[in-house]
């Protein structure tokens, strides 16, 4: 059995990126990552839908927030120090009734409470400036908002760990957990500090040390539409419909993508896989385990109508073009070509309560990343860096005893 210092499990941006972090606070530590894929980054991280967020959204003092305003400064600089494409783009988010305009005032506050410089109210002559084709009555214009590259943030967070010293194991999925002990399909390893960055599988491996866990890890699949090139000039850069408070989702809206091209969505539809990336994805053992989670069912009982038309909209190519033209009239179906999937992994509690923040869970001798939806990409090394600090105070206490 291989000894270690620090083992992470899991080898997406956020994992890697706490890796990168303990490395670089713990230089001296013998440090491994183990991920399950052939790759860095394959489901979430390499899989979103590319954006820089700003911090507009996120509750003023919630670990969302923080972390995504200290995360987009270190992510700039990252992007910047190891040239990954990106840009800072701006975005505008559009009411497009009166019904909506609350929310307007409510994001629009939030992001003056967040620290964020430059938002303006524009109607909709200032909206038509900036994105001829969009129809709305009011918008908040973002301009910290971006785009970046962060499939290459993995690679690059990859390379520089093995770099460091430390070792990262791909292609080993993690069999079993107990007590300083991780097994794998292809070893065994010990080390006094775990921590569990595994994404979508977070609350599997979870579970297997808090027998009580009160949240369960409720798949959503996110799927998107390209637009085609004749449509591609309906749209400058990224525009965001107001989004439903009630949902930690931001409804279908327009990215312009770093590598080119507009991709238009997602949608919010539940996964029948946790890695479930259409319709044919099934996975009977974990659909199961959501099915038989009390807040799924309670979840799905009180939100039955939004999920139908999520659903439908997901079976229906004219649902989903009606719903891009309450932001862009001019959009038709033939515009529309299809695009890529993601799956994104939500925390749901016993209630039906979806746990709409990230969460931070320890015990003795481990670290778990209970919850780490959007914005994670962009929060990442700020995210790694609160792991690595957690990580530095259980290892001197440790070495203390």
């Amino acid at each position: 059995m291989k000894e270690f210092d620090v083992i992470v499990i899991g080898a997406g941006i956020v994992g890697l990126a706490s890796a990168y972090q303990i490395r670089k606070m713990l230089p001296g530590a013998r440090l491994l990552v183990i991920e399950k894929e052939h790759e860095p980054g394959t489901h979430q991280s390499g899989r979103n839908s590319g954006v820089i967020h700003s911090g507009i959204y996120y509750k003023p003092g919630s670990a969302k927030a923080i972390n995504c305003i200290r995360g987009y400064g270190m992510m700039l600089d990252f992007l910047s120090e190891f040239n990954i494409p990106h840009e800072i783009c701006g975005k505008i988010i559009v009411a497009t009734r009166e019904s909506e305009l609350p929310q307007i005032d409510i994001l629009f506050k939030r992001g003056l409470e967040n620290g964020l410089e430059g938002l303006e109210r524009i109607g909709p002559n200032e909206i038509r400036e900036l994105e001829p084709h969009v129809a709305g009555i009011e918008a908040i214009r973002v301009p910290q908002s971006g785009i970046a590259d962060y499939p290459a943030v993995s690679r690059k967070l990859s390379e520089l760990i093995t770099e460091m010293g430390a070792e990262i194991r791909y292609s080993e999925p993690v069999t079993d957990w107990t007590d300083r002990r991780v097994k794998t399909t292809d070893g065994e390893y010990s080390a006094p500090l775990i921590i569990n960055c595994a994404g979508l599988q977070n609350d599997i491996l979870a579970s297997k040390r808090f027998p009580d866990l009160d949240v369960r890890i409720i798949p959503f699949r996110g799927e998107y539409y390209e637009l085609s090139p004749s449509a591609e000039g309906l749209i400058k850069n990224l525009v965001y419909p107001v989004p439903d408070p009630a949902f930690p989702f931001l409804g279908v809206h327009f990215t312009r993508m770093i590598q080119g091209g507009i991709e238009a969505g997602p949608n919010a539809v539940f996964a029948l896989a946790r890695e479930g990336y259409s319709w044919t994805d099934i996975d009977l053992k974990e659909l199961g385990m959501s099915l038989s989670w009390p807040g799924f069912r309670k979840l799905a009982a009180k939100y039955w109508k939004t999920g139908s038309a999520e659903i439908y909209r997901s079976l229906s190519k004219k649902a989903f073009t009606k719903a891009l033209q309450k932001l862009v009239p001019e959009i038709r179906e033939n515009h529309l070509k299809p695009g890529g999937s993601g799956v994104r992994a939500q925390a749901c509690f016993r209630d039906g309560k979806l746990l709409d923040d990230f969460d931070i869970r320890e015990r003795k001798g481990e670290i778990h990343l209970i919850n780490a939806p959007s914005p994670a990409a962009t929060s990442s090394l700020s995210i790694g860096l609160t792991i690595a600090e957690l990580a530095k105070k259980k290892l001197e206490y440790e070495r203390n005893l």
